[in-house]
């Protein structure tokens, strides 16, 4: 299987790269448009700045080929929510991959969420052997609204989308690669879909 994590400048790439290692699955790290294409899988990782990231991506014309993409395609906190149509993080517009927009949290709550949280909600072969309210590890300020495509939720003031789904794209906003045997299950899953 070739496995590609896509290389922008924006990611938290080796956490991601020891996850795949613990499943024996050898990723790649590229932005070669002909290498991703060619991936019978995709991750798109993110952690960093909405509109600075966004930028990088347009640099190498990965905002164009990103959406086109027809193997099953993974994005991770700011990979999921540069999929969305916009974010209020730098009032930035989105690859409008899924149909909803991300908003900041409000005041009410410490910013920004770092811990573990619970998914619920689950929806998806993504989540396959996941039990309800399971505890994944997450780090943002940033929330996407539901939507048709919400495949699990999560609280923290507001309830909203900790993972999407639209055709051959997933989006989770938790880190699976550092949530444990739960976040090693759903990558798993992710291989076999």
């Amino acid at each position: 299987m070739k496995l590609v994590i896509i290389d922008y400048g924006a990611g938290n790439i080796k956490s991601i790269q020891f996850a795949f290692k613990r499943l024996c699955v050898n990723a790649i790290l590229s932005n070669n448009p002909e290498e991703i294409i060619a991936a019978d899988k995709v991750i798109f990782p993110g952690v960093g700045e909405a509109s600075s990231a966004m930028k990088m991506l347009k640099e190498s014309g990965l905002d164009i080929l990103i959406p086109t993409l027809k193997q099953p395609v993974l994005g991770i906190c700011l990979g999921m929510q540069l999929m969305c149509n916009s974010t209020e993080e730098g009032n930035t517009k989105g690859l409008g991959i899924f149909q909803t927009n991300v908003k900041k949290f409000s005041n009410t709550v410490k910013v920004p969420q770092m811990g573990w949280n619970i998914i619920k909600d689950l929806k998806s072969d993504l989540f396959k052997g996941i039990k309800e309210n399971e505890y994944m590890y997450l780090v943002h300020s940033y929330y996407a609204e539901h939507c048709k495509e919400t495949i699990a939720k999560t609280d923290y003031g507001i309830n909203y989308a900790s993972a999407l789904q639209h055709n051959n794209f997933y989006g989770v906003q938790f880190h699976p690669e550092k949530s444990s045997l739960a976040g090693e299950q759903i990558l798993k899953n992710f291989l076999e879909i």
